[in-house]
């Protein structure tokens, strides 16, 4: 990025000069910048601040690694999340093609059963009403022993 500053027609060529040599470092020459920073990289400077400097350093690069790592170890977790879930999702799909096999078997077994069933229906039907007949023919017989007991007592009264 050049430095574009409009002159007026005044302006002399000594002005221009006297302005870029506020922007010429002494060691470098021509800067772009108009920092004011005092550090040269080849110039002696305090060994103190050169390893606080390095350590500063060191640390923005581990905290920018450790930014940048951070969606990364995100996406990952929600990798295995997704991974879990899949296998998840399998097991259950199986367990469910499971249930519907014995769904159908459970169906088609009653489904035989069916004729059997309506069979002990009929049977249970049959059971009923003989029943009922039996107790008749049990009253109709005490009442017959009841009968022949009394006709047995008129002739042995009579005798």
């Amino acid at each position: 990025m050049a430095n574009k500053t409009e002159y007026n027609d005044d302006t002399t060529a000594a002005q221009i000069q006297d302005q870029n040599a506020l922007l010429d470092s002494p060691i470098r020459g021509p800067t772009l910048s108009t920092s004011t920073s005092s550090f040269e990289a080849l110039d002696p400077h305090d060994p103190n601040l050169s390893k606080l400097a390095t350590k500063m350093f060191r640390k923005t690069e581990e905290y920018i690694c450790n930014e940048l790592n951070a969606p990364l170890e995100d996406y990952k977790l929600l990798e295995e999340m997704n991974k879990a879930t899949v296998a998840k999702y399998s097991d259950m799909h199986q367990i469910a093609e499971n249930l519907n096999v014995s769904t159908n078997e459970l169906s088609i077994k009653f489904q035989q059963l069916v004729p059997l069933m309506k069979q002990i229906d009929e049977i249970s039907d049959t059971v009923d009403k003989l029943e009922a007949a039996a107790y008749k023919l049990d009253a109709y017989s005490i009442a017959l022993e009841n009968r022949v007991k009394s006709v047995l007592q008129r002739k042995s009264t009579m005798h």
